[in-house]
């Protein structure tokens, strides 16, 4: 449900920065002056307050999960991730409301959508960890015989999937130029497709791997589209427009929506990479003979 709801959140959030709506209103932990009257959801406030409310929403479940995994939860890693999903959503309602306070700076504004991906994918991997799945059958581990391991490839594949998604945010807050984003699309899609590639090609028995792989490689194509649209529909077609078109704004915010459950699932297959796979250990044994052998 908190998986779900923080997805919710970062659609929310991009529709706030899509319809320019973020400074509508103008005050910070309050709204309007009050901390409860909820004001007319009319223009901009709508975006924008409706988000404070997913917030405080989101806000309230962490807690609930924080105190849950510290009272149920065997595991002394699982109640730390507890801990810091509970800090990270505390940091991310900071810099929310420094957002307004200092009207918009695009470093603060990145860093305030950048933490909101990363929360998303720590719950995510708190909800694959707590499964059934996760807890009772026990891992099929496959001995790796190729450089770079699968280990590797994931790593470095989730890595610039988080790195693709910051140059994102800082564009779509006016931070950077595009032509770095779409450079990093580039990397980011040859190291997916080289990923998946290894997984089809020596991991399909494992479905650990496979799903994720597949699910990889169909968000990609889903991604890469999306991303055409949105610079279309932004930059090729509504640079000179007086207000957002509702083209823009559904491609944008489509595209935030599709890069967060790629950057969760990248990251669900480098945990199960791990989890799955062990690179082959080299062994120098002596030989009567003087020869090197590698076990």
């Amino acid at each position: 449900m908190l998986a779900c709801g923080t997805l919710l959140l970062i659609v929310v959030g991009a529709l706030v920065t899509s319809n320019d709506a973020g400074l509508s209103v103008p005050d910070w932990p309050t709204t309007f002056g009050s901390l409860y009257r909820i004001p007319p959801m009319v223009g901009g406030v709508k975006f924008e307050h409706g988000h404070r409310m997913v917030a405080e929403f989101i806000g309230l479940l962490t807690i609930v999960l924080a105190v849950w995994t510290w009272r149920a939860e065997r595991r002394p890693w699982m109640r730390k991730l507890g801990l810091i999903a509970l800090g990270t959503v505390i940091a991310q309602g900071v810099l929310g409301g420094l957002t307004v306070l200092l009207y918009l700076p695009p470093a603060v504004s990145t860093a305030h959508a950048t933490l909101g991906q990363s929360f998303f994918c720590l719950i995510v991997i708190m909800m694959m960890v707590t499964s059934r799945q996760w807890m009772e059958v026990p891992p099929v581990v496959v001995v790796e015989r190729h450089r770079p391991c699968l280990r590797t490839l994931a790593t470095l594949a989730a890595v610039s999937v988080y790195l693709q998604l910051i140059l994102g945010a800082a564009f779509r807050h006016s931070g950077i130029k595009l032509l770095p984003h779409l450079v990093s699309a580039v990397v980011v899609t040859i190291l997916l497709l080289w990923t998946i590639a290894r997984i089809f090609a020596e991991h399909s028995a494992v479905p650990q791997l496979r799903r994720p792989a597949n699910a990889l490689l169909i968000l990609l194509f889903v991604q890469l589209g999306l991303g055409f649209g949105a610079y279309l529909t932004r930059v090729a077609w509504g640079a000179a427009a007086p207000q957002p078109m509702l083209s823009m704004v559904v491609a944008t915010v489509a595209h935030v929506a599709v890069g967060a459950l790629l950057l969760a699932t990248s990251v669900i297959l480098a945990v199960q990479a791990y989890r799955h796979t062990s690179p082959q250990v080299e062994v120098v044994m002596a030989h009567p003979a003087g020869r090197r052998v590698v076990a």
